[in-house]
């Protein structure tokens, strides 16, 4: 699923010469544009509203694209429900609140309209499950999730941290949910686009949503992240698209060879992570009969040092390491305060 088109909706020039562009590729099946445009502060561009959902009329009219508009209240539902606009989406900071989206699902019941969904603002997991239900339980059976990355303080040279295991165990809880991927807000540059977009595709997203503007320089918001639909035509013609399985035995049977050696390994790591959890028992009881803390500050920052250097040794990825090691350093702590609060309830 390829969806494209300006972050905002300006002018009807602007919105119908954008169109045509994208519409030259037979790929991009759905129009975006934003009518209603949340910013942060007032005085900045804030859509055209109503009379922008005329010009999204013209553009399916004219060119046979599908059309997308982001509503974030019961007003912007009903005018995009009155004007024939084919798929809704859902806002990353209409999705942090529930009585927004709530309030957009009372307005659909009973209507049979695809819905997407994009991630919140904020890495909140439960949020993004909590938006996708509340329209689920309106009766839309329709529904795609949009991962546009997340603010969370990072100072990486994304304007939105990507995050990607998240729309992962996202995809995890809700298998049959199609998840399509938003580079243009995650790079916030179009220099980022390729990259995010092809990462996205790797992972297995089911599309993308791109920003296309057709002079993105003098767009009235994002111009940074929005290409024109030529170079938008050039971006979509540098991706690989992969297949999510093939009829190759050959390949399947190398796969599932593989994939057999990987559950041999995991099984072992976990019957290792088993005895490393019988030795902390032990030093938990060790040290409780000695009046000795849980915490050893100096003991952690040599595990963490060692094993890291040990991990780039390996020529393994030094952050996994770190990861892994806090990961098991966090249960390490669990497992003996938790003994020794039982021991000490028992000898009451």
């Amino acid at each position: 699923m390829l969806i494209a088109g300006p972050c905002g909706a300006e002018t009807y020039e602007q919105v119908m010469q954008t169109a045509e562009g994208i519409a030259k590729n037979d790929q991009i099946k759905i129009f975006r544009a934003g009518i209603w445009k949340p910013r942060t502060r007032p005085n900045s561009f804030e859509g055209v509203g109503e009379t922008g959902l005329k010009w999204l009329q013209e553009v399916k009219k004219t060119y046979g694209l599908l059309t997308t508009v982001e509503v974030a209240n019961k007003e912007h539902t009903e005018l995009a429900l009155k004007y024939g606009v084919d798929v809704l989406w859902i806002g990353a900071r209409t999705t942090v609140n529930p009585f927004s989206v709530q309030e957009i699902a009372d307005v659909l019941k009973g209507v049979d309209i695809p819905v997407m969904i994009k991630n919140p603002v904020h890495p909140d997991l439960q949020l993004w499950i909590g938006a996708i239900e509340r329209i689920q339980q309106a009766g839309i059976d329709k529904m795609i999730a949009i991962h546009r990355g997340f603010h969370d303080g990072h100072t990486g040279i994304y304007r939105n941290h990507p995050l990607w295991e998240i729309p992962i165990e996202l995809k995890t809880i809700f298998p049959n949910l199609p998840v399509i991927c938003d580079p243009s807000h995650i790079g916030g540059k179009r220099m980022f686009l390729k990259e995010i977009a092809q990462k996205a595709l790797d992972l297995g997203m089911q599309g993308l949503m791109i920003e296309s503007h057709i002079q993105p320089d003098k767009a009235l918001s994002d111009a940074q992240q929005q290409l024109t639909p030529d170079a938008l035509h050039q971006l979509l013609s540098e991706l690989t698209f992969r297949k999510t399985t093939t009829t190759d035995a050959k390949f399947n049977d190398k796969l599932q060879h593989l994939r057999n050696i990987i559950d041999e390994l995991d099984e072992e790591m976990i019957q290792l992570t088993r005895k490393r959890i019988d030795i902390i028992e032990q030093i938990a009881e060790y040290k409780q009969d000695n009046n000795v803390s849980v915490f050893q500050l100096e003991r952690w920052m040599e595990i963490l040092k060692s094993r890291t250097q040990s991990g780039i040794d390996k020529k393994m990825n030094k952050d996994f390491i770190e990861k892994l090691c806090l990961l098991l350093h966090e249960e390490s702590i669990r497992v003996q305060t938790e003994l020794m609060s039982k021991k000490e309830e028992k000898n009451k």
